[in-house]
């Protein structure tokens, strides 16, 4: 028996689904009824209780009526994480409408994109939080939303009155709550469409994981409009009870601050934020104070052994890790709370989530060998919105979403995953997965992060690494491939090294390797 089963034994599936409430906007309504003067949430502007943002979601899910928003209508929120995208989540929500949360920073084109083939009836900026919402406001020209009681800041908004609503449905596994768009690795977005059930399912399950409690402030800065941000952090933190500390983008000196003065307890980042504020701490000589953290978690993007290490030093507490995507709302994995691991493994199957590993041949790989990673469970989507033949091409007809990812399971039952299906590099017949060159590469004391890709030659395929380094670092890129040379076998070595100032990232601080190949 694990020394974790604890946690797990607990959680009994079939209540806890039968328990959920019928819509994730009930989160209000039952924080407001728990403890009506609880603070739900923070920001640098302002602070809400569980009372006023009940009263806040009431007021603008009026509002949104009277512009016409009937279940089924969508309702894009461009927004970085703040009190009014909240509200407004939960107020599109209330009305049985579609939430498509949007972050902020996506150019032009990305943003219209999605609009345009989401069609939403209202399209909401979250202006006086944004400068980058903002300025896409202005750019379709939005008109300000009339002010609230409680004030949960500016924002402003347009209406298409040719939408057309998509049907309502009344079981929570059912109807959709929110759409998701995500790039996935081939850059062109899909819309996903998690169900109410979907999300709350998420949102109960890793908070009872992770023993979130009234007590607890969660620095939220993971994007609301990514999956991991609005179900784990978002939702289930506001679902426990807990007290969400908002923050529009990561930025070191902030969150520093915040886990030193703000009585912060939980922070879950994206690996490279842990990375960027050790970076600060040491560049800036701040000493490390988080007196009242008790939770630290990397998901997003594979973790590597030198920053795990790293991070456990001076935080003085296990980093955990975890394993989703878009399509699982998102967790499927994670490490748990009593049992943190000393690899890197990316944990358990968390309760109620079943897995398989299929080969190539479409049969069931062997016990500990790799193969594409199958989920099935209360988590899976309801599909992608528009596109019922992407959605069959990932979601077999007996519920098996098909991950794309590549992974193993240990007989302990951790997760490990290998890398993608797609960006499997195979070198003279060797199968070579990137994350095994990142983790060398990033265990380099001149490196902040890396990625690497595959490019075809003649008959084959290379390795070729893309390094982002610490500032005033003097480590060369043939010095790069030495290092790899001491510590890979000579097929996975990258044959060129290519040192870029940043690389580019979502907005959540993934790595975009499709847009590395334009350097290529």
């Amino acid at each position: 028996m694990s020394p974790d089963s604890s946690t797990r034994s607990t959680i009994d599936i079939p209540a806890l689904l039968a328990g959920l409430p019928a819509r994730i906007a009930d989160i209000p309504a039952l924080a407001a009824a728990r403890d009506p003067q609880h603070v739900a949430l923070i920001e640098d502007a302002r602070r809400l209780t569980s009372a006023q943002l009940m009263e806040a979601v009431d007021a603008t899910a009026a509002q949104l009526r009277e512009w016409g928003v009937r279940g089924g209508d969508r309702v894009m929120i461009v927004a970085e994480n703040s009190i009014v995208q909240i509200v407004l989540l939960f107020a599109t929500a209330k009305l049985d409408a579609w939430a498509l949360v949007s972050n902020a920073r996506l150019s032009a084109a990305e943003l219209d994109a999605i609009q345009a083939h989401a069609q939403p009836r209202v399209v909401a900026y979250a202006v006086e939080s944004s400068v980058d919402a903002q300025q896409h406001a202005q750019r379709h020209q939005a008109t300000t939303a009339p002010a609230i009681t409680p004030d949960i800041g500016a924002w402003s908004y347009t209406i298409d009155t040719n939408a057309k609503a998509e049907p309502v449905e009344a079981a929570n596994n059912r109807q959709c709550a929110a759409l998701i768009y995500t790039t996935g690795t081939t850059g062109a977005p899909k819309g996903v469409m998690l169900s109410h059930r979907n999300l709350l399912f998420i949102a109960t399950v890793s908070s009872r994981l992770r023993k979130v409690a009234p007590d607890d402030v969660v620095y939220a800065v993971l994007p609301i409009s990514h999956v991991y941000g609005f179900a784990s952090v978002c939702l289930g933190s506001l679902h426990a009870g807990a007290t969400l500390r908002l923050a529009p983008r990561f930025a070191p000196e902030a969150v520093r601050r915040a886990l030193a003065d703000e009585r912060v307890s939980i922070f879950q980042g994206v690996p490279a934020m842990h990375a960027k504020l050790l970076e600060h701490l040491q560049t800036h000589g701040h000493a490390w104070s988080a007196p009242h953290l008790r939770f630290v978690y990397s998901g997003g993007s594979p973790l590597d052994a030198a920053l795990k290490a790293h991070v456990e030093s001076v935080y003085g507490l296990p980093l955990h890790n975890g394993y989703g995507m878009t399509e699982s709302s998102p967790t499927v994995s994670q490490t748990m709370l009593d049992a943190p691991r000393s690899d890197c493994s990316v944990g358990e199957v968390i309760p109620g989530v079943e897995v398989r590993f299929v080969g190539l041949d479409g049969v069931d790989a062997a016990p500990g060998e790799v193969g594409e990673l199958w989920v099935r469970g209360p988590n899976v989507m309801l599909g992608y919105y528009r596109s019922p033949e992407q959605t069959r091409a990932v979601v077999t007809e007996d519920g098996w979403l098909k991950t794309g990812d590549l992974a193993r399971q240990d007989a302990d039952g951790a997760l490990h995953i290998v890398g993608r299906s797609k960006e499997l590099i195979i070198r003279s017949g060797f199968n070579v997965y990137p994350a095994e060159v990142e983790h060398v590469l990033n265990a380099h004391p001149q490196v902040v992060q890396s990625a690497v890709i595959g490019r075809a030659v003649e008959g084959n395929e290379e390795v070729v690494a893309f390094v982002e380094l610490i500032a005033g670092a003097k480590v060369t890129p043939a010095e790069l491939i030495a290092w790899c040379g001491e510590r890979l076998a000579p097929y996975k070595r990258p044959a060129e090294v290519k040192v870029l100032a940043a690389l580019p990232a979502a907005s959540t601080g993934k790595i975009l390797k499709h847009r590395l190949r334009e350097f290529v």
